[in-house]
């Protein structure tokens, strides 16, 4: 476990916008990917809404965790206990370590894409807490795409009626993008309000970008039937 636990304790430091690079000296082999870790979380402290560097940082996480689980359960096989499924217990470890990742990465004032994060672990067991969090992060960002994230988030756990209720709240059709008014509209129509989405459709036509409505307008108009 000492492996795991030292994984824990690097994800859970306080971030620089100097640290890439720097190591406590340390007698064991360091990962292979090790630098690549330090370089991602470096752009996570610049912007920490850079959502192809922190999915990248979590699947690095993720797959060191689970060689990490392996390994540990082949040792116990060996001294011949019986461990639990190394898949679950890796599943587990990880969503921790992402945990720990997305909370140090909240605490910037700036920073919304880590709080869609924590809210999407923790909307099963905590729904009103995720639910503030998704809040918090659609205040947060003024473009809409947080929005559209966190009403997709919702979709996807088979919330829509939370869903609509997070962007009627927040949604702009002049300002935010037209992706946070699709998303809005599709919740709409799981949670079985059409005609709610057929005035979000409607409401879209406020975007100036008429190309990029269009192209949305073109994706919707099957699903609102005449």
């Amino acid at each position: 476990m000492a492996r795991l636990q030292k994984l824990f304790r690097t994800l859970r430091r306080r971030p620089t916008a100097s640290r890439v690079g720097l190591r406590r000296r340390t007698l064991a082999q360091p990962p292979k990917d090790w630098g690549r870790e330090d370089e991602l979380r470096a752009i996570l402290v610049e912007d920490p809404n850079d959502i192809a560097a922190f999915n990248e940082l979590v699947d690095l996480v993720r797959t060191r965790i689970r060689e990490a689980q392996e390994h540990e359960w082949h040792v116990d096989n060996l001294r011949g206990d019986v461990p639990e499924d190394p898949r679950d217990a890796a599943e587990r470890a990880a969503n921790d370590a992402v945990w720990a990742l997305s909370e140090e990465l909240a605490g910037n004032p700036r920073a919304w894409h880590p709080l869609i994060e924590l809210a999407r672990l923790s909307i099963h067991e905590d729904r009103d807490g995720a639910m503030r969090r998704l809040t918090t992060a659609v205040e947060r960002d003024h473009s809409g795409v947080a929005l559209a994230e966190g009403i997709k988030t919702l979709r996807e756990v088979d919330a829509p009626a939370d869903a609509l209720a997070l962007g009627v709240g927040h949604w702009r059709p002049k300002e935010h993008t037209p992706e946070a008014g699709k998303q809005l509209i599709k919740a709409a129509i799981e949670a079985g309000r059409l005609a709610e989405a057929k005035r979000h459709f409607e409401a879209l036509a406020e975007h100036p970008d008429t190309g990029y409505v269009g192209r949305v307008r073109a994706e919707l108009e099957g699903l609102l039937g005449d």
